[in-house]
């Protein structure tokens, strides 16, 4: 059962990975099936700390949603108009940088002190990144493929060490979409400028 439920949550998270690629605010519904099918995975698996993080997904998507169908933001200025792709600006990358550093060694802390994971530090840095990626994705930022590129590189590694074989391939199939991905967005950002 175990391995079934892993093939079809990488199944979901290549539909999910097409629909990022291609700006598709459909992601946002797929960001909700995903995480649910990844908390049993997860946990089973002792990866604590992406169980937590599928939490968040669940919750950025919402976000993540009304962000690109309205440009709504938790602070500031809303409007009615569609998000486009634009650039993090260097601030943002700054506070987003500063913020996952502190999270990263919450979450190593918690691990390390609370929990058996044999692999705190790689399993708390892919949630920080993770949870950093998620907001930029949210914002539609094109540097979240960066983001997520590290996130997806560092993911390989861990689930084959865990023997998550799906899954460790669907996060191979990640990093390498990740720089198409980039291209990609970089071509909608000259077509809305």
């Amino acid at each position: 059962m175990e391995h079934i439920l892993e093939i079809i949550g990488t199944i979901v998270g290549l539909i999910y990975l097409w629909q990022e690629y291609h700006a598709s605010i459909y992601l946002w519904l797929t960001s909700i099936i995903m995480p649910a099918i990844y908390l049993f995975i997860y946990y089973d698996a002792g990866l604590y700390a992406d169980f937590g993080i599928n939490i968040y997904y669940l919750i950025i998507a919402v976000y993540g949603w009304l962000s690109w169908r309205y440009s709504f933001r938790l602070f500031g200025q809303n409007s009615n108009e569609e998000l486009n792709v634009s650039h993090t600006g260097m601030r943002s990358i700054i506070i987003l940088s500063i913020i996952s550093g502190i999270i990263w060694l919450l979450i190593s802390y918690i691990l390390t002190q609370y929990t058996d994971s044999n692999v705190p530090i790689s399993d708390a840095l892919t949630t920080a990144l993770s949870i950093t990626g998620m907001y930029m994705l949210a914002r539609k930022y094109i540097e979240q493929w960066f983001v997520w590129a590290v996130v997806d590189v560092i993911c390989v590694g861990l689930y084959f060490y865990k023997e998550l074989y799906f899954t460790s391939a669907l996060y191979a199939v990640y990093a390498i979409i990740a720089i198409f991905g980039y291209h990609k967005w970089k071509k909608l950002i000259q077509s809305n400028n």
